[in-house]
């Protein structure tokens, strides 16, 4: 009896390994075929960086849609929305917290309901620059590729910013403020800073990193079509246990992911104008920004244990 049980759920491994190789071997291709153009625009992107910009938004954007469909439409995700309705086409600074590498479908959910998903650009490693096409495509596009070392990454900084300030391109400029991933042994090394430097913790997640925010709000606030900042805070459940986040394979091969899973994702419009001046000052407007982050977060634990759908809240 004990053989035939594994054997069934050896095939069940099977027939779900099958179907989502079929599922995405069509976006695979596609997003091979796109990293080899968006490498091809690299030498173009060094002479006319507005031209090779808006082509490759134009290459990428069907590229994460495609994605996002396979998430929600093929395998049944069901993301929940609350808070600010963000204005279509709007260029913004973007911040959130940071769960699980499946918190990019959450972004651009909400990338798509604002028209702006070909414009997203991501703060990504260094590194990757020298991938063959990948990296190389990342760098056409305008993606800053940054060492985490501010100091040093200055040139690179600069170089983004050139193109968003100088050349008025219309941006979702997104980066995690952590910089890591949340997990419960971070979270323990974060309370022990937070103690020792008598900073306030913020409930389930990592204090935020201020010197890329600031370094960002401070080069971009002045210019006129960058309008705002938005804040993030992305949540998940499994079977009712709250932050635990399917990877990624289970996000391309499972068929029913609303069932188990909740997703969700809420949005704080912040206008640029009226954050503070100061380098001091913003970092303490991030702090409090997360530590608001974390009281909702806590809220929404609360809700769970108590059987409640978080459900599509209200958007201001």
């Amino acid at each position: 009896m004990a053989s035939r049980v594994s054997l069934i759920l050896h095939v069940q491994r099977i027939l779900i390994t099958l179907r989502a190789i079929l599922v995405t071997a069509s976006w695979v291709i596609h997003l091979f075929a796109t990293d080899i153009l968006l490498s091809l625009l690299l030498p173009i992107s060094f002479l006319f960086p507005t031209l090779a910009y808006n082509v490759s938004s134009k290459l990428a954007s069907p590229v994460w849609y495609g994605i996002q469909l396979i998430f929600t439409h093929l395998n049944g995700a069901h993301i929940t929305y609350s808070g600010s309705r963000l204005p279509d086409g709007e260029s913004a600074i973007v911040i959130a917290n940071h769960v699980s590498w499946t918190d990019f479908y959450m972004i651009q959910a909400l990338a798509i309901r604002a028209g702006m998903l070909g414009r997203c650009r991501w703060f990504a490693k260094q590194q990757l620059k020298w991938v063959p096409f990948l990296g190389w495509g990342l760098w056409a596009m305008g993606m800053p590729l940054v060492s985490r070392e501010w100091t040093k990454d200055r040139r690179e900084m600069e170089r983004v910013f050139s193109g968003v300030t100088k050349n008025k391109w219309p941006i979702w400029l997104i980066s995690y403020s952590e910089a890591t991933r949340y997990t419960p042994e971070k979270y323990a090394e974060t309370i022990s800073w937070c103690k020792a430097h008598d900073r306030p913790f913020p409930k389930h997640t990592l204090y935020p990193r201020s010197k890329g925010f600031i370094t960002t709000v401070q080069q971009l606030r002045h210019t006129p079509h960058i309008r705002a900042v938005y804040d993030l805070t992305i949540a998940y459940a499994h079977e009712r246990q709250f932050l635990i986040a399917p990877t990624i394979w289970e996000t391309l091969s499972q068929s029913k992911l609303s069932g188990p899973w909740d997703f969700h994702v809420h949005v704080d419009r912040h206008a640029i104008e009226n954050l503070p001046d100061t380098d001091e000052e913003l970092a303490k407007w991030l702090e409090t920004r997360w530590i608001e982050k974390g009281d909702r977060l806590e809220e929404m634990r609360k809700a769970l244990a108590a059987e409640q759908d978080w459900g599509n809240a209200k958007m201001d």
